[in-house]
């Protein structure tokens, strides 16, 4: 069996309010970086994976179960060879 690398990118859900995004842009504007309409914070997680049929189906399981909040984020799963 190898190995192989799943990058999981973890953001808030459009609608929800992003309080370090905004914050992020306030400071990017008061250093005069003002061409940035607005800043969305997220979060990524890479995963050293041992290879297996149902590998896509574990990543996905534990994105839901703890690696992201499904109420208000969403994720994305790139898988690395």
């Amino acid at each position: 069996m190898g190995t192989t690398k799943a990058i999981v990118y973890v953001r808030l859900k459009d609608g929800v309010l992003d309080p370090q995004g905004k914050t992020i842009a306030q400071a990017m504007g008061n250093m005069g970086y003002d061409e940035f309409d607005s800043v969305r914070s997220g979060r990524f997680f890479e995963l050293e994976c041992q290879t297996r049929p149902d590998l896509e189906k574990r990543i996905d399981e534990v994105c839901r179960k703890l690696l992201s909040n499904p109420v208000i984020e969403t994720f994305h799963v790139e898988m690395m060879s």
